[in-house]
Protein backbone atom coordinates (compact mmCIF):
# COMPACT_ATOMS: atom_id res chain seq x y z
CA UNK A 1 0.00 0.00 0.00
CA UNK A 2 1.22 3.48 -0.85
CA UNK A 3 0.05 6.29 1.45
CA UNK A 4 0.54 9.93 0.46
CA UNK A 5 0.61 12.43 3.32
CA UNK A 6 0.24 16.12 2.52
CA UNK A 7 2.37 18.41 4.70
CA UNK A 8 2.94 22.14 4.75
CA UNK A 9 5.41 24.66 6.14
CA UNK A 10 3.58 27.37 8.09
CA UNK A 11 4.48 30.32 10.33
CA UNK A 12 4.92 29.17 13.92
CA UNK A 13 1.60 29.63 15.72
CA UNK A 14 3.49 30.59 18.87
CA UNK A 15 5.18 33.52 17.14
CA UNK A 16 4.09 36.68 15.35
CA UNK A 17 2.15 36.11 12.14
CA UNK A 18 1.92 39.07 9.79
CA UNK A 19 0.62 39.88 6.32
CA UNK A 20 2.57 41.74 3.71
CA UNK A 21 0.39 44.82 3.27
CA UNK A 22 1.52 45.26 -0.34
CA UNK A 23 0.71 41.74 -1.54
CA UNK A 24 -1.80 40.46 1.00
CA UNK A 25 0.30 37.32 1.45
CA UNK A 26 1.70 35.91 4.67
CA UNK A 27 5.06 37.42 5.56
CA UNK A 28 6.96 34.19 6.13
CA UNK A 29 10.08 36.07 7.07
CA UNK A 30 8.43 37.70 10.09
CA UNK A 31 9.11 34.75 12.38
CA UNK A 32 9.95 31.08 12.63
CA UNK A 33 8.41 28.50 10.29
CA UNK A 34 7.51 24.93 11.21
CA UNK A 35 5.86 21.82 9.81
CA UNK A 36 2.13 22.29 10.39
CA UNK A 37 1.00 20.31 13.43
CA UNK A 38 -2.06 18.90 11.67
CA UNK A 39 0.23 17.62 8.93
CA UNK A 40 2.35 15.90 11.56
CA UNK A 41 -0.76 14.23 12.98
CA UNK A 42 -1.70 13.08 9.47
CA UNK A 43 1.77 11.60 9.07
CA UNK A 44 1.46 9.85 12.42
CA UNK A 45 -1.68 8.09 11.18
CA UNK A 46 0.22 6.78 8.16
CA UNK A 47 3.33 5.81 10.13
CA UNK A 48 1.31 4.00 12.81
CA UNK A 49 -0.32 1.92 10.08
CA UNK A 50 3.07 1.27 8.45
CA UNK A 51 4.53 0.12 11.80
CA UNK A 52 1.93 -2.67 11.92
CA UNK A 53 1.87 -3.47 8.21
CA UNK A 54 5.27 -4.17 6.63
CA UNK A 55 5.46 -3.18 2.98
CA UNK A 56 3.50 0.04 3.47
CA UNK A 57 5.12 2.93 1.63
CA UNK A 58 4.66 6.42 3.11
CA UNK A 59 5.41 9.47 0.95
CA UNK A 60 5.19 13.08 2.11
CA UNK A 61 4.11 15.60 -0.53
CA UNK A 62 4.26 19.38 -0.23
CA UNK A 63 3.88 22.48 -2.38
CA UNK A 64 6.30 25.00 -0.92
CA UNK A 65 9.19 27.36 -1.69
CA UNK A 66 12.63 25.84 -2.13
CA UNK A 67 13.57 27.19 1.31
CA UNK A 68 11.03 24.82 2.90
CA UNK A 69 13.01 21.70 1.97
CA UNK A 70 14.49 21.35 5.46
CA UNK A 71 11.04 21.57 7.01
CA UNK A 72 9.58 18.99 4.61
CA UNK A 73 12.54 16.74 5.33
CA UNK A 74 11.35 16.52 8.94
CA UNK A 75 8.67 14.16 7.62
CA UNK A 76 11.45 11.85 6.46
CA UNK A 77 13.12 12.07 9.87
CA UNK A 78 9.83 11.06 11.49
CA UNK A 79 9.72 7.91 9.36
CA UNK A 80 8.34 8.59 5.87
CA UNK A 81 10.16 6.70 3.14
CA UNK A 82 10.41 9.48 0.56
CA UNK A 83 9.33 13.05 -0.15
CA UNK A 84 8.06 15.07 -3.10
CA UNK A 85 8.18 18.86 -3.07
CA UNK A 86 6.65 21.06 -5.78
CA UNK A 87 8.70 24.23 -6.21
CA UNK A 88 7.93 26.89 -8.81
CA UNK A 89 8.07 30.70 -8.79
CA UNK A 90 4.71 30.79 -10.59
CA UNK A 91 3.10 29.36 -7.45
CA UNK A 92 3.93 32.39 -5.33
CA UNK A 93 0.57 33.60 -4.07
CA UNK A 94 -1.34 30.58 -5.42
CA UNK A 95 -4.98 30.43 -4.34
CA UNK A 96 -6.83 27.35 -3.11
CA UNK A 97 -7.93 26.25 -6.57
CA UNK A 98 -4.43 26.27 -8.04
CA UNK A 99 -2.99 24.69 -4.90
CA UNK A 100 -5.45 21.79 -5.15
CA UNK A 101 -4.74 21.36 -8.86
CA UNK A 102 -0.98 21.20 -8.31
CA UNK A 103 -1.17 18.83 -5.34
CA UNK A 104 -3.57 16.52 -7.20
CA UNK A 105 -1.19 16.41 -10.16
CA UNK A 106 1.74 15.57 -7.87
CA UNK A 107 -0.29 12.82 -6.18
CA UNK A 108 -1.31 11.31 -9.52
CA UNK A 109 2.30 11.35 -10.71
CA UNK A 110 3.52 9.66 -7.53
CA UNK A 111 0.72 7.09 -7.39
CA UNK A 112 -1.34 6.29 -4.31
CA UNK A 113 -3.78 4.02 -2.53
CA UNK A 114 -4.64 6.48 0.23
CA UNK A 115 -4.11 10.22 0.69
CA UNK A 116 -4.07 11.62 4.24
CA UNK A 117 -4.15 15.33 5.02
CA UNK A 118 -5.19 17.66 7.81
CA UNK A 119 -8.66 19.15 7.80
CA UNK A 120 -7.25 22.68 7.52
CA UNK A 121 -3.89 24.39 7.80
CA UNK A 122 -3.07 26.86 10.55
CA UNK A 123 -2.11 29.65 8.13
CA UNK A 124 -4.73 29.70 5.37
CA UNK A 125 -7.46 27.90 7.37
CA UNK A 126 -9.45 27.35 4.17
CA UNK A 127 -10.59 23.85 5.05
CA UNK A 128 -11.54 23.00 1.44
CA UNK A 129 -8.31 21.62 -0.01
CA UNK A 130 -9.04 17.95 0.93
CA UNK A 131 -12.44 17.99 -0.82
CA UNK A 132 -11.04 19.80 -3.87
CA UNK A 133 -8.18 17.31 -4.27
CA UNK A 134 -10.52 14.33 -3.88
CA UNK A 135 -12.73 15.76 -6.63
CA UNK A 136 -9.74 16.21 -8.95
CA UNK A 137 -8.52 12.68 -8.18
CA UNK A 138 -12.06 11.31 -8.61
CA UNK A 139 -11.87 9.28 -5.38
CA UNK A 140 -14.12 9.06 -2.29
CA UNK A 141 -13.41 11.52 0.53
CA UNK A 142 -13.82 11.07 4.27
CA UNK A 143 -13.22 14.45 5.88
CA UNK A 144 -12.75 15.76 9.42
CA UNK A 145 -12.16 12.34 10.96
CA UNK A 146 -11.51 12.02 14.69
CA UNK A 147 -10.42 8.38 14.39
CA UNK A 148 -9.09 6.31 11.49
CA UNK A 149 -8.92 2.60 10.66
CA UNK A 150 -7.10 1.45 7.54
CA UNK A 151 -7.42 -2.03 6.02
CA UNK A 152 -6.02 -3.59 2.86
CA UNK A 153 -8.89 -2.41 0.68
CA UNK A 154 -10.79 0.27 2.62
CA UNK A 155 -10.56 3.10 5.13
CA UNK A 156 -13.05 4.06 7.82
CA UNK A 157 -13.37 6.42 10.75
CA UNK A 158 -15.59 8.59 12.86
CA UNK A 159 -16.70 12.16 12.27
CA UNK A 160 -18.18 14.22 15.09
CA UNK A 161 -21.14 16.34 13.99
CA UNK A 162 -23.23 18.80 16.00
CA UNK A 163 -25.86 16.26 16.97
CA UNK A 164 -24.23 12.88 16.37
CA UNK A 165 -21.08 10.86 15.84
CA UNK A 166 -20.95 9.41 12.34
CA UNK A 167 -19.19 6.22 11.26
CA UNK A 168 -18.03 6.53 7.65
CA UNK A 169 -16.08 4.28 5.28
CA UNK A 170 -14.88 4.12 1.69
CA UNK A 171 -13.05 1.68 -0.57
CA UNK A 172 -9.49 2.43 -1.65
CA UNK A 173 -8.19 4.46 -3.36
CA UNK A 174 -9.54 7.30 -1.24
CA UNK A 175 -8.66 10.55 0.51
CA UNK A 176 -9.18 11.36 4.17
CA UNK A 177 -8.62 14.44 6.30
CA UNK A 178 -8.07 14.31 10.05
CA UNK A 179 -8.66 16.66 12.96
CA UNK A 180 -6.65 17.49 16.08
CA UNK A 181 -8.47 14.65 17.87
CA UNK A 182 -5.87 12.30 16.38
CA UNK A 183 -2.79 11.47 18.50
CA UNK A 184 0.24 13.75 18.70
CA UNK A 185 3.01 12.97 16.23
CA UNK A 186 6.17 11.14 17.22
CA UNK A 187 9.41 13.08 17.63
CA UNK A 188 12.24 12.40 15.17
CA UNK A 189 15.10 10.59 16.89
CA UNK A 190 18.78 10.87 16.01
CA UNK A 191 18.69 7.72 13.88
CA UNK A 192 15.72 9.05 11.93
CA UNK A 193 17.34 12.45 11.39
CA UNK A 194 20.51 10.85 10.00
CA UNK A 195 18.55 8.42 7.82
CA UNK A 196 16.47 11.28 6.38
CA UNK A 197 19.55 12.67 4.63
CA UNK A 198 19.76 9.58 2.41
CA UNK A 199 16.07 9.08 1.64
CA UNK A 200 14.68 9.97 -1.81
CA UNK A 201 13.65 13.63 -2.07
CA UNK A 202 12.19 14.65 -5.44
CA UNK A 203 11.70 18.28 -6.43
CA UNK A 204 9.15 18.96 -9.16
CA UNK A 205 8.18 22.02 -11.17
CA UNK A 206 4.87 22.92 -12.83
CA UNK A 207 6.35 21.77 -16.14
CA UNK A 208 7.05 18.34 -14.63
CA UNK A 209 3.40 18.10 -13.62
CA UNK A 210 1.97 19.50 -16.84
CA UNK A 211 0.20 22.30 -14.98
CA UNK A 212 0.03 25.73 -16.59
CA UNK A 213 -0.34 28.63 -14.16
CA UNK A 214 -0.82 32.23 -15.09
CA UNK A 215 -0.07 34.84 -12.44
CA UNK A 216 -2.27 33.24 -9.73
CA UNK A 217 -2.78 36.44 -7.77
CA UNK A 218 -4.10 38.24 -10.84
CA UNK A 219 -5.75 35.45 -12.81
CA UNK A 220 -7.46 33.31 -10.19
CA UNK A 221 -8.24 35.59 -7.28
CA UNK A 222 -8.69 39.28 -6.61
CA UNK A 223 -7.59 41.10 -3.46
CA UNK A 224 -9.93 44.03 -2.93
CA UNK A 225 -8.39 45.55 0.20
CA UNK A 226 -6.04 44.82 3.08
CA UNK A 227 -5.09 46.68 6.23
CA UNK A 228 -3.18 45.95 9.39
CA UNK A 229 -5.22 44.82 12.37
CA UNK A 230 -5.80 47.81 14.68
CA UNK A 231 -4.06 47.71 18.06
CA UNK A 232 -6.07 46.22 20.85
CA UNK A 233 -7.95 48.93 22.72
CA UNK A 234 -8.32 49.06 26.48
CA UNK A 235 -11.51 47.55 27.86
CA UNK A 236 -14.33 49.55 29.41
CA UNK A 237 -14.27 49.69 33.20
CA UNK A 238 -17.52 50.10 35.07
CA UNK A 239 -17.48 51.32 38.67
CA UNK A 240 -20.46 50.12 40.64
CA UNK A 241 -22.20 53.10 42.17
CA UNK A 242 -25.51 51.37 42.43
CA UNK A 243 -26.17 51.57 38.69
CA UNK A 244 -23.62 49.03 37.38
CA UNK A 245 -26.38 46.82 36.01
CA UNK A 246 -27.76 49.64 33.90
CA UNK A 247 -24.30 50.58 32.63
CA UNK A 248 -23.57 46.97 31.62
CA UNK A 249 -26.90 46.78 29.80
CA UNK A 250 -26.20 50.06 27.98
CA UNK A 251 -22.76 48.81 26.96
CA UNK A 252 -24.14 45.57 25.58
CA UNK A 253 -26.87 47.37 23.63
CA UNK A 254 -24.46 49.97 22.26
CA UNK A 255 -22.14 47.22 20.99
CA UNK A 256 -25.03 45.11 19.67
CA UNK A 257 -24.21 42.31 22.08
CA UNK A 258 -27.71 42.08 23.53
Amino acid sequence: MKIIVLVKEVPDTYGDRKLNLATGLADRGAGDVVLDEIGERSLEVALSHADKNPGTEVVVVSMAPESAAATVRKGLAMGAGSAVQVVDEALHGADLGLTAEVLAAAIKRTGFDLVITGNLSTDGVGGVIPAMIAELLDVPQLTALSSVQISADSVSGTRIADAATLTVSAPLPALISVTEALPDARFPNFKGIMAAKKKPFETLSLADLGVVAEDPAAARSIMTAISEKPPRAAGVKITDEGDAGEKVAEFLIANRLA
